[in-house]
Parts: C-alpha cells; structure tokens; sequence
C-alpha cells in the first residue's frame, strides 16, 4: 500500500464495487484536500452514493483503497469503521433520518451523546445550530410536526453539531423546493468554510455543485472529465434549469 498525499484528508484509489452483478464503481480514485468541498456529479445511478459510503467507511470497497488522514479505512474493521463515522464522520442524506421519539434539538445532540458529552454541553451546541438553522423555535417538536423542509434542517444541525472532520452529504437538498434549496445549502456552505469542515457532496444539480470548490464527475461507475446532467424540476413538477458540468 501506498500512503495518500500529506494534503488530502480523504484519498480512494481504484475502488472497484458492484451490486448483485450491476457495477456501482468501476477504478475510481480521487483525492480530497482539507476543509475543501469537492461536489461528486453525474446522473442518478452514476455510482455517486456508492462511492460516498466507501469514502465514509459505510461499504467497503471489493477492491482498492480509502484512506482517512494516512489510516487505511478499507482494512478497519467493523467496529473500528463504526467508531470513525461516529467521532470523526457525519452523514446528511437526502431524506431526513431523525429518530421520531426524539425531539428536534434532541436529534441533533445525539452524535455528541453518544459520545458521552453531558447533556447540557450537548444541548447548548445543537440549540445554537438549530438557532443559526432558523429553526431554534422548533427545538421543542418531535419530527412529525415539522416540515419536510424543517426535518431536513435538524438533519443539517446533527452533522454540524458533531463537528466532523469530514461531513458526507448524498443529494441533501433533492426533495426541497429550488429556494429552499438555495438557502440550505448556503448556510451548510458557510458553516463548513468557517469551521474548517471538509464536505463532500453528491449532487446531480449543476446550481449545487457550483458552490464547491471542486469538482469530479462520474458515469456509469467511472470517473469522467464531464457529466451532462438530467433538467431539475423542483417538488412541484417546475424544472429548474438545464444542466451541465
């Protein structure tokens, strides 16, 4: 094995991953720099999600290598992976994944309580994120009295009251309205740069990869120099744009 480059928080090389038969990764290799936020593109089922749950230690690659800060990921075990995602990782999806007993700052303490941080440290930072989320007035509600929209912002909260190193987030704006769109991403944005937060973000939206940094484009499982991409309708059928990368 050959260790990644001393700049690059996240380094694949030649991850090859198939899922019954169908090829989701065919010798994809790339890099990621600290505190960048490198925008992974290309139509769905490109191999986006799979390439990011073998960069977060979520799927292990058949073969090739992922190496976190010069530590091989691909050899670590299960327990091992799972203590990586929970102290070093977050994860935002593109639907909200909150715990429905839970309420909305409760949700988003529970990476640092989980860690045992004590509950009022753990309430503090989800309050304050929730509150710079415009959503400190719901802290109180349980997910199922919030908006699509508001769910997916206490999703926002969790990973950035973890305080990750590397936050992975896989199309987090799909089911949002284009506004809606544009101001979540804006303050995830914001908030990775000023906290130093490296994001790796897939996307099929051209207007959401434009806010990264960087940019590395997928098709059919295999990195490519471009990408075109499909026409964004938002949640009410209106299309967005035509895209392209």
């Amino acid at each position: 094995m050959v260790a990644p480059p001393d700049n690059d928080v996240i380094w694949a090389r030649s991850l090859q991953h198939s899922h019954n038969g169908s090829p989701g990764l065919d010798g994809v290799s790339l890099g990621v720099r600290d505190a960048e936020i490198l925008a992974v593109t290309g139509p769905r089922g490109s191999g986006k999600t799979t390439l990011l749950h073998c960069l977060s230690g979520q799927l292990v690659p058949q073969q090739g290598e992922v190496w976190f800060n010069n530590v091989p990921v691909h050899t670590m075990g299960p327990r091992l992976r799972e203590h990586l995602r929970r102290d070093r990782f977050a994860w935002i999806a593109s639907e909200p994944q909150l715990v429905p007993e839970l309420t909305a700052w409760e949700n988003a303490a529970l990476p640092l309580l989980l860690r045992g941080v004590p509950h009022r440290a753990a309430k503090k930072a989800a309050t304050e994120w929730l509150e710079r989320l415009d959503i400190g007035a719901l802290a109180k509600k349980r997910p199922h009295t919030l908006l699509q929209e508001q769910r997916q912002r206490v999703s926002v909260a969790r990973a950035l009251t973890a305080a990750p190193t590397v936050l992975f987030a896989d199309e987090p704006t799909a089911t949002l309205h284009r506004a809606e769109r544009s101001q979540l991403l804006r303050t995830l944005t914001t908030a990775a740069r000023s906290h130093d937060i490296t994001v790796v973000l897939a996307t099929h939206d051209a207007e959401v990869a434009a806010l990264a940094d960087r940019t590395v484009s997928l098709l059919d499982g295999r990195r490519v120099a471009t990408a075109a991409l499909p026409a964004v309708s938002d949640p009410e059928g209106r299309s967005a744009c035509s895209l392209s990368v």
